[in-house]
């Protein structure tokens, strides 16, 4: 006879079924773990949880050679859009090349370097590479890191 656990309802003292999925959203490390599970799950609620209001996205433009920014509505309005539209998206975190907090741990950044690979619904696979430039805040110590500002340092 085979008797197995049921992964809708585990015993007790199973563990958190969700430990390995979501980070410590007041360390760093847990800030990055939880903004690639956002990605890969496709969820536009969980990824604006992880972003404050007053949110900029930075970007070059490479055709004008001109440096453009978006805010909070745009970039939420561009990550639906994103997640609707792929079957899979599979983001790698590379090494931090520079990780600063200040002011009193309530203000971090982050250069960290990454790889995405998104799959469209049509087939086609887009692959991508670079750096993020995160600037972090939080009110305090005890609460969750949310982006402030996001440089993206890709190259074509």
């Amino acid at each position: 006879m085979y008797i197995g656990c049921n992964p809708f309802a585990p015993a007790i003292g199973e563990g958190d079924p969700f430990g390995d999925l979501f980070g410590d959203p007041t360390t760093v490390d847990g800030y990055f773990m939880n903004f690639r599970n956002a990605y890969e799950l496709r969820d536009v609620s969980f990824y604006e949880s992880l972003i404050d209001s007053s949110f900029v996205f930075v970007y070059v433009d490479f055709d004008t050679g001109v440096e453009r920014e978006w805010g909070f509505g745009q970039e939420l309005e561009s990550t639906r859009r994103l997640f609707e539209n792929s079957v899979e998206i599979q983001l790698q975190w590379r090494q931090i090349i520079t990780r600063q907090v200040y002011n009193d741990g309530r203000n971090a950044i982050a250069v960290r370097g990454f790889n995405l690979t998104v799959g469209l619904d049509n087939g086609e696979v887009f692959r991508g590479d670079g750096n993020v430039n995160f600037l972090l805040s939080r009110a305090d110590t005890t609460r969750a890191w949310r982006l402030i500002r996001w440089r993206d340092e890709s190259e074509l």
